[in-house]
């Protein structure tokens, strides 16, 4: 697609309800609105053209740069959202716990969280003056946007395990050693975090934001019984403190099919599922009232159109037109994804997405 075309993609609506925001609140609307997680990433060639070398961090540092990949998906694709472009490790970074984002691997901790000792190594998150680069991007991005702008935070326990293991895990052994052995200790952690997300996510509402996410990636690697325990109460703190902002929350985590009903006792509006949970189970194991967001299968994208069509139709026909429904990946957009697909999927949803009276 030429860049005049992607321009004509964005479609001015800013007198217009938000179906991203109505379907959120249980609002009535008439598309089913879509976004896509990772939609500003390595999957667009005009990223790949901005982006550069080195560590996501430098890009997010740069305003004029992180505006612009923020905006980049929206003017391609035509999605109903644009989605704040930083990452979950930004605030612990700038508060110089020493983290970094390693290409090809992910956060990567210098000095990992061991002991009571490095509770000291966590003060609060100043926004302003620690992140004041990502308050800039948002006042950019939302004076830009015909659409409402998603700002974001990491999980407590998220960004714990991230903290703890030192890098990405499969096992998140030492996390668990830590919440098992000494869960007063895992505690005091996590209740940093949370306001730590709770002061970032403030921050960027006030800058702009017209919802957030609170992402908890890995709580899937949790049994119910340990994350009612040890990390529900910890993303409740962060749902409670943001619900004052008055703007839509949504808490998406990968493989928490069995945790999905202690995600929307946190307390968010929106509940993100991915592709493991059909929408129409999801619902009955979440209170009436809560929103759901997703879930195709990012690797089903990379089939031939008519098999990703199909997909695409089955995620709808299984919401079978409840007004509470976000359409999106189950994950983030992979590097591989043709963007023409995401094209075909957002034309897809919005003509064919149909939504009930609430």
């Amino acid at each position: 697609m030429g860049w005049s075309s992607i321009e004509r993609r964005m479609t001015p609506c800013s007198s217009m309800p938000s179906p991203f925001l109505a379907a959120a609140r249980g609002e009535p609307h008439d598309t089913v609105p879509v976004w896509f997680m990772r939609q500003a990433g390595r999957s667009l060639p005009e990223y790949r053209a901005i982006r550069g070398e080195g560590s996501i961090l430098d890009a997010i540092h740069q305003p004029e740069v992180a505006a612009e990949i923020t905006l980049q998906p929206v003017r391609r694709y035509g999605v109903d959202a644009a989605i704040l472009f930083s990452d979950i490790v930004v605030p612990v970074a700038a508060i110089g716990f020493g983290v970094d984002v390693a290409p090809g691997t992910g956060p990567v901790v210098e000095t990992p969280f061991s002991s009571a000792a490095d509770l000291d190594r966590l003060r609060p998150l100043e926004p302003e003056a620690d992140t004041g680069y990502v308050l800039d991007t948002v006042r950019a991005v939302v004076g830009e946007l015909d659409v409402p702008l998603i700002g974001f935070a990491g999980a407590p326990f998220t960004v714990a395990s991230y903290l703890i293991e030192g890098r990405p895990s499969r096992t998140y052994g030492k996390t668990k050693a830590l919440m098992l052995g000494d869960p007063v200790l895992f505690g005091e952690l996590l209740d940093r975090l949370a306001h730590m997300a709770a002061d970032s996510i403030t921050s960027q509402v006030q800058a702009g934001a017209s919802a957030f996410q609170l992402f908890d990636s890995w709580a899937g690697a949790l049994s119910p019984a340990h994350y009612e325990r040890f990390v529900l109460p910890h993303s409740r703190t962060v749902f409670e403190r943001c619900g004052e902002l008055g703007v839509p929350g949504i808490h998406f985590g990968v493989n928490t099919g069995e945790l999905l009903g202690s995600m929307a006792a946190a307390g968010p509006d929106v509940v993100g599922v991915d592709w493991r949970t059909p929408l129409s189970m999801a619902r009955g194991r979440v209170p009436e009232g809560i929103a759901l967001q997703g879930n195709l299968d990012p690797a089903a994208c990379l089939a031939p159109w008519p098999a990703v069509e199909a997909e695409v139709r089955a995620v709808l026909a299984d919401n079978a037109g409840h007004p509470g429904h976000i359409f999106n990946l189950g994950h983030g957009v992979t590097p591989d994804l043709d963007p023409g697909v995401l094209e075909q999927v957002v034309d897809l949803v919005h003509a064919e997405g149909e939504v009930r009276s609430p």
